[in-house]
């Protein structure tokens, strides 16, 4: 097994990691907005809002990050959280939770590819590129520890209150605690341009133009535009039907004798918190043995293959179990589908940094994140329209069909 050099700046990489998946509103984000009163559809299209926003600002965001310094944009992102999560507790309307998204979404974007860039970056300072995809699991493993935490805490903060709405203001403490990380970081980290003109706005406008130029030739690039579209497509299809496993658990909950004397909300956060709790423990193994998993494959492009073709499995067979009420099958899919999740991104972090200069690998992985966003914005209301007419369970059916007939486009090529 690979050895990772396990360093001062290792144990940062993994107390960001744990300290930003303390969303505690993660286990409960739907079951949030139904509560509320949204629509399946309305809670759709505040996702689509989020991934929007996030679309519009995650280029821009990226080039900053590679031409003026990692750590700022890293800083700029956990503002907006904490700025998105104080609106979502104290204005709880439809029209505010939209803006909200727009400051969540800028979070994201100024995150999103840039602390895996700097990840990477330090692999190569360090001259260990090799162990990328067992260094990435381990870091990505501190990250679904942090979740699971979170989801115990949360299910305490929701018990005791009686509602959803007070995990969004316990959320901004973590995310306080990352500003001060985020300070800590090394400059080497921040990665470094050719300077060509002295200047300010001429050095600015340089900086811009080079990364530019990079990034549309990630795109030209057949290889890596495959690779790019697998992997959003996976991870979006993911993303837009992952949510839907609470409103199952939340059926599940209410349909055992337990806790008769309590609220809907407690029982279904006692039920939630303990199955999230397990789910992001098998995450983190997962994340962490991405390494082993990888090498059960000849090549990673096989590996990307067949993990796409099994979460399309997952996804149908969950819905068909849901569709004949049998919901603790169709929750173990959804903890399989999880698991698969986390095994196989840093799988394809690994492999598209065999493509991409790291360099531009900020920009290279804004630019993965910006495509599945697209697809996110689509999915969401999509989705939620046909929950809200057909029922959840072949909302699900109909996205993993769908997610199939796609790959004869994304499959990525051994050679």
């Amino acid at each position: 097994m690979t050895q990772i050099l396990k360093d001062r700046q290792f144990y940062k990489f993994c107390s960001y990691g744990f300290l930003k998946n303390l969303r505690f509103f993660d286990p409960f984000i739907v079951l949030f907005f139904r509560e509320m009163g949204l629509t399946f559809l309305e809670i759709g299209i505040l996702f689509s809002i989020r991934e929007v926003s996030t679309n519009i600002l995650e280029i821009p965001t990226g080039i900053l990050a590679d031409s003026y310094g990692r750590r700022k944009s890293m800083i700029f992102s956990f503002i907006s959280y904490i700025v998105s999560f104080l609106i979502f507790y104290f204005f709880p309307t439809f029209t505010y939770y939209a803006v909200a998204m727009i400051f969540f979404a800028s979070g994201e974007a100024f995150r999103t590819g840039t602390h895996k860039a700097m990840i990477l970056q330090y692999l190569k300072i360090k001259g260990i590129e090799n162990t990328k995809v067992e260094y990435y699991g381990r870091t990505r493993g501190c990250s679904k520890l942090g979740s699971a935490l979170s989801s115990l805490i949360a299910a305490l903060l929701v018990f005791y209150s009686g509602s959803f709405r007070i995990v969004f203001i316990a959320s901004t403490v973590p995310y306080i605690a990352e500003l001060f990380l985020m300070m800590s970081y090394p400059k080497s980290l921040d990665g470094t341009r050719e300077t060509k003109y002295k200047g300010v706005f001429k050095n600015a406008f340089y900086q811009i133009k080079i990364t530019l130029v990079d990034f549309i030739s990630i795109f030209k690039n057949k290889k890596s535009l495959i690779a790019l579209l697998n992997s959003s497509t996976f991870d979006s299809v993911f993303k837009t039907t992952k949510d839907y496993l609470q409103p199952i658990l939340k059926i599940y909950a209410l349909s055992l004798p337990l806790l008769i004397g309590y609220s809907e909300n407690q029982r279904t956060a006692v039920l939630s918190g303990l199955v999230f709790f397990l789910l992001y423990l098998l995450t983190s193994f997962a994340s962490i043995h991405a390494g082993d998993f990888s090498r059960k494959f000849k090549t990673l492009p096989k590996a990307l293959n067949i993990t796409y073709l099994l979460g399309g499995v997952l996804l149908i067979f969950a819905g068909f179990f849901l569709k004949l009420s049998v919901n603790s099958a169709a929750i173990v899919l959804f903890i399989l589908f999880y698991m698969l999740q986390n095994s196989r991104r840093p799988i394809n972090i690994g492999y598209i940094s065999e493509l991409i200069s790291h360099k531009i690998m900020a920009t290279g992985l804004s630019g993965e994140s910006q495509l599945k966003t697209i697809l996110l914005a689509v999915f969401a209301p999509l989705i939620g329209f046909f929950a809200d007419r057909y029922g959840v369970s072949n909302a699900l059916i109909i996205f993993g069909i769908f997610y199939f007939a796609m790959f004869p486009l994304l499959k990525i090529s051994r050679n």
